[in-house]
């Protein structure tokens, strides 16, 4: 049994998709998943990168494709009200509860599922308190209180940094990302190279994974007059 780590921001559209894709690509496989919350914008801050929202011309693309991706893979998707979003307090709620359930920085499927879909499919205003709230109540019934104290607390708070620390020292830089073992299979798309390795494709097991990495560099573009 393959142990495979998610990593994923709510604000990301893609992981979204491959959250809810994921068990279908692996059908029949043995494999155990942790899903790791993480925040994007840390790694992007660690990598010197530019969000695709904040690109004009690729927000609009990223949501064309998002769309007609959704419709192809016939996986419901509305958009929230306002993207992106700040996923702050709903990646926390998703490691209190976590850490209620023995799973400390990370969040079990049923919790992601709910978070996620509530996100996606809603069309409301993702992450504001309300939806929080209303998050808090569906994955602790009775308790939504206790589980909003404890995802402000410090401890929960310090876990999402340490998750974003961990992905991008282990040289994540987007979401989502699956790492099995010492391979990271990044986005939506990659999916099916995920798929192909844990069913023992030969390409894997021969110098192509490594050799690819190692093209020799060429032009570095610098930045601009007062750009670090």
């Amino acid at each position: 049994m393959k142990a495979l780590q998610f990593w994923f921001d709510p604000v990301s559209p893609y992981a979204y998709l491959a959250f809810e894709r994921l068990p279908q690509v692996l059908e029949g496989l043995s494999y155990t998943v942790s899903y790791r919350p993480v925040l994007f914008a840390g790694l992007l801050q660690h990598w010197g990168q530019l969000g695709p929202a904040e690109i004009p011309p690729k927000r609009d693309w990223t949501y064309r494709q998002v769309a007609w991706l959704a419709h192809r893979l016939d996986i419901p998707l509305v958009m929230p009200a306002i993207h992106p979003f700040n996923p702050l307090a709903l990646s926390r709620l998703l490691l209190a509860h976590g850490q209620a359930s023995a799973l400390p920085g990370a969040a079990n499927r049923f919790a992601c599922e709910t978070v996620l879909r509530r996100v996606w499919r809603s069309g409301e205003a993702a992450g504001e308190p309300a939806q929080v709230e209303a998050l808090a109540e569906a994955l602790a019934p009775g308790r939504a209180q206790e589980l909003l104290a404890a995802s402000r607390d410090e401890t929960v708070k310090a876990m999402l940094r340490s998750n974003t620390d961990q992905a991008a020292a282990g040289g994540l830089f987007g979401v989502p990302t699956v790492v099995v073992e010492d391979r990271a299979f990044w986005g939506l798309d990659g999916l099916e190279l995920l798929a192909a390795c844990l069913r023992g494709d030969p390409w894997f097991e021969g110098p192509a994974w490594e050799a690819a990495a190692h093209v020799p560099g060429g032009s570095v573009r610098r930045a601009a007059p007062g750009q670090p």
